[in-house]
């Protein structure tokens, strides 16, 4: 992580206004600003549980009212079950295998993952640019560096915590950056801390735009061609659903780059899978253990860190005069600073 903040003050200073940023005091400003600490095999936020299976360990996040609505149709209950009740998750869940579990979600978009199930491995190497492990990049043509990056526009379509991150960011480096949102279904972290959703958006311009309408997709469209960084964490069949083609966009040149952030990947079988950072960093095998099995690690972790690595990501592209289409996997990027098999850390004196 002290790599990526290096990788983001270098690149920034040589586009723009040099930004350093304290990782660890990154990835902890949430639960600073919300008094929220580590609860074991419970998220820090609550909304997350780390479950075992017949065969292993599950992380499943219920956040949304309509994720307990979905409970009964994924686990085969007979009932509803009350938002907030666990124990009939809890044991359904323990009586069936992960990979099962995973593959029941299909078509339902409820975010749950098995525990490692995308951590690196030495044999099968994570996609990655400029050796960030879980971002991918596609250069489609070459040009000279933006001379400032005060006279960029960055269109951020992105939600929650990693991709306003990444606007944040640039915003500090100098670029303009618009905060563009859905008139019917706007920032979800809205309704979350004040105060930490003041931290990745306070200073963007922002627009609403009623994308369910031809005339507010003409409108999104002809703002994205007149960008020249677009953020976007919306998962591909939805971005296709809005009309937009991000290769094509970048191919004629606006913008020069397209961050894709999802929480596994563009590839089919993994695109439509939904994530949230907590049970995208257990994917990944970020988390610690104690005697009793794995813990979270940190809050929403997999979020901070995907958006400092996008962040070093799409500024090494515009440093080095590309026009790019980058994608960050959230899962993966949490698996790629995990290491080997194994590898996750052993917490001492109990999972508080």
């Amino acid at each position: 992580m002290q790599a990526l903040a290096a990788s983001i003050a270098r690149d920034s200073a040589r586009l723009g206004r040099t930004v350093g940023v304290d990782p660890l005091g990154l990835m902890a400003a949430r639960a600073r600003l919300g008094a929220l600490h580590r609860r074991g095999s419970v998220s820090c936020g609550g909304s997350s549980r780390l479950l075992p299976t017949a065969d292993g360990w599950m992380a499943v996040t219920l956040a949304r009212p309509s994720d307990w609505e979905l409970v009964p149709a994924w686990l085969g209950l007979p009932g509803p079950v009350d938002a907030g009740d666990w124990s009939p998750v809890a044991a359904a869940v323990g009586d069936s295998g992960g990979e099962d579990l995973v593959g029941r979600t299909a078509g339902l978009g409820l975010p749950v993952a098995r525990v490692g199930e995308r951590q690196a491995r030495h044999d099968v190497p994570v996609g990655s640019a400029d050796g960030i492990d879980g971002i991918t990049a596609r250069r489609l043509a070459k040009r000279r560096p933006p001379s400032d990056l005060g006279d960029l526009v960055v269109a951020d379509l992105s939600a929650l915590w990693a991709g306003p991150l990444v606007g944040a960011l640039l915003l500090r480096a100098g670029a303009r950056v618009v905060k563009v949102e859905s008139s019917t279904r706007p920032d979800g972290a809205r309704t979350g801390s004040r105060g930490h959703f003041a931290t990745l958006d306070e200073g963007k311009d922002g627009v609403t735009v009623d994308v369910g309408t031809p005339g507010g997709r003409r409108v999104l469209h002809r703002m994205i061609d007149e960008s020249d960084v677009v953020i976007t964490s919306a998962r591909p069949r939805a971005i296709e659903q809005l009309g937009l083609d991000p290769e094509d966009s970048v191919r004629h040149g606006r913008p020069r780059v397209w961050l894709s952030i999802t929480g596994y990947g563009g590839v089919p079988g993994s695109a439509d899978r939904v994530a949230f950072g907590d049970d995208a960093a257990a994917a990944g095998g970020l988390v610690v253990r104690d005697d009793r099995g794995p813990c979270f690690c940190a809050d929403a972790v997999a979020d901070p860190v995907t958006g400092l690595a996008a962040a070093a990501a799409v500024l090494g592209a515009l440093a080095n005069g590309g026009d790019h289409l980058l994608g960050a996997s959230m899962a993966d990027v949490a698996g790629g600073l995990v290491g080997g098999p194994g590898s996750s850390s052993t917490a001492t004196g109990g999972a508080g």
